[in-house]
């Protein structure tokens, strides 16, 4: 029997247990590591796994594809879930696991594995995508498995186990990051009623604290893709990385919510995502310049459908496939530039310009200049107001 599986392996406590529980149990376990730009010493972690009790380590640079494929995707869907949420964690799953499944195709391996726990809505995407990709892979779940219902046993497991742990300094909060934005749960911040302290932020400063006197970006679009920031093209991960250097000197991104969890609970999270921020304003603010009215309203409905989609872990599925099609069908004209100003913790759209603009001033002024017939008005109204008309 064939009993090599592919670890998606962070490297923290639960994921490097995890692989010594597996090899524990027979398994062949090979550590697979992508970077979607949550930073950390791969040297170390790649030692880790083998102290641990991993064969072989992965390690793949998925940050230019997650930008490329997922992230701005996303953003010219417009996606925020519960209207505060860009989706940063959630996005990053099925590229993920998609890795994963694809390593384990490489190695011959019957099984993948992950570390995510059993109320939480990660081991949903893991999974959910692995059965889209690859339903002929065994998925193994250690968590949901084992009997350990604490850190102090993972932690004690560790130590009998000789596994290399840091455990000197823990951090009050549990952190997610890469290069669209962070999530931030735990500790004190599973009570709703208490304002996030200021040492659970990690990419932004205090907006309180931000300079008074405001910043200025441009950024320009081509069919709905950020390319250039002032003037100066950028790859899609730089692009991103500068403006959340920007955005968090000046305390943009920051968001509080209490979330609908896909497996029904209710969450407090606060969510970090300067550059995102500023994008998907941008963005928007150059859809309302050249897209209709009725397409643009239209559109708002399917945003609110994406961001769910991504949610809930069904990246490769037929719907979120048939709304790419209807997407990037709306994005044709959705090209120009836009000027932000940040200003305290605030990200406004002051200016944009686009070749495809649908604006027209001869219509909409009201100085001298004006085009618009007043005299249709008449007749519209009368025949807009006749079903209500008693």
């Amino acid at each position: 029997m064939n009993k090599k599986v592919v670890l998606a392996y962070s490297g923290g406590l639960d994921t490097s247990v995890a692989v010594s529980w597996l090899a524990d149990k027979g398994y062949d376990v090979i550590a697979y590591m992508s970077d979607v730009g949550q930073g950390g010493d791969y040297d170390k972690l790649k030692k880790r796994a083998i102290t641990a009790g991993a064969s072989k380590v992965i390690i793949e640079d998925l940050k230019e594809e997650f930008a490329k494929d997922f992230v701005f995707m996303s953003l010219k869907a417009g996606a925020v879930y519960e209207s505060k949420y860009l989706l940063a964690t959630a996005l990053s799953r099925p590229i993920i696991a998609k890795g994963l499944v694809e390593a384990a195709k490489r190695e011959k391996a019957d099984s993948v594995a992950h570390g995510c726990t059993g109320k939480g809505n990660d081991q949903v995407r893991f999974e959910v995508t692995v059965m889209a990709l690859a339903p002929e892979l065994k998925i193994i779940a250690p968590l949901r498995e084992w009997h350990m219902y604490s850190r102090e046993e993972e932690i004690e497991y560790a130590k009998e186990n000789n596994i290399q742990i840091d455990t000197t300094k823990k951090s009050p909060y549990s952190l997610d990051k890469n290069i669209w934005g962070m999530s931030i749960e735990c500790g004190i911040l599973e009570d709703p009623w208490n304002e996030p302290p200021e040492d659970a932020y990690q990419m932004s400063i205090d907006p309180n604290k931000a300079p008074s006197k405001p910043t200025y970006v441009e950024i320009e679009f081509e069919k709905g893709v950020p390319v250039k920031i002032n003037g100066k093209k950028r790859n899609p991960v730089d692009l991103i990385l500068k403006l959340n250097e920007i955005g968090g000197k000046n305390g943009i991104g920051r968001t509080d919510l209490v979330e609908n969890r896909l497996v029904g609970i209710k969450s407090r999270e606060i969510y970090e995502a300067p550059g995102a921020w500023i994008l998907y304003h941008a963005h928007k603010d150059m859809e309302s310049l050249v897209l209709d009215r009725e397409l643009l309203h239209f559109k708002e409905i399917i945003a609110l459908k994406y961001a769910e989609l991504v949610y809930y872990g069904l990246w490769f599925t037929p719907l979120k496939k048939a709304l790419d099609a209807f997407i990037n069908n709306t994005q044709k004209q959705v090209s120009g530039a836009v000027k932000v100003k940040l200003l305290k913790g605030v990200a406004s759209v002051v200016s944009r310009k686009s070749p495809y603009s649908l604006y027209s001033k001869e219509m909409a002024t009201y100085d001298k200049g004006d085009k618009f017939d007043r005299s249709i008005a008449e007749g519209f109204i009368k025949v807009w107001g006749m079903p209500y008309k008693k």
